[in-house]
This record gives C-alpha cells, structure tokens and sequence, in this order.
C-alpha cells in the first residue's frame, strides 16, 4: 500500500487544498542542495479561538478542582455513571440554544 497515495486520497475528501509550487526562482545559499532546511522549516501554527477560550477557562478560578478531582477519580474507578436520560436533555437543551 502507497502511504502517500492514501494521504493525497483523504486530502482530496476532505477538500484540503495542495500547496501551489513555487512560481519565484529560489535564491542560492550555503545550504542548497547540501541536505540544509527544506520547505518544512517555514511551517508554523495558530491557536483558534475555541483553543484561547479553552486556555483562559483553564485559568479561571471558578473551577471548582475538589469536584473535577472527585469525578476524575470515579471516572478511572469505574463507578461514575450519568442516566442515558440526562445526557439526551442537555444535548437537546444545547440544540435549542436553551441555557442551564
């Protein structure tokens, strides 16, 4: 099985788009054509705004750590179960836009 073949098969359904080949002559330097930096050294991230938003909620001190801790350790014990019925409200609640 090609793995690349695959990649550029997911990136085709999911509408990734391929990186456009440079159209500008490249400058030499020291390192071209030696095994110095490629194209990948110029990659960089961004945080969304769902991932600031996670980050400041993390340092707010309305968190109440004792009951996280507690359903941590019921979660990893095994013994935390919330009613079938429960987590259907909310998820209509959501879909409703209705706040609680």
């Amino acid at each position: 099985m090609d793995i690349r073949n695959s990649l550029d098969g997911l990136k085709s359904l999911l509408g990734v788009a391929q990186p456009a080949p440079a159209t500008t002559p490249a400058k030499a330097s020291p390192s071209s054509g030696t095994g110095g930096p490629s194209a990948l050294s110029s990659d960089s991230a961004t945080f969304s705004s769902a991932g600031n938003q996670v980050l400041a909620s993390a340092s707010d001190s309305d968190v109440r750590m004792d009951k996280v801790a507690s359903i941590q350790s019921a979660i990893a014990s095994g013994t935390y179960n919330i009613p079938a019925s429960a987590v259907a409200s909310k998820m209509v609640d959501a879909m409703m836009g209705v706040k609680g």
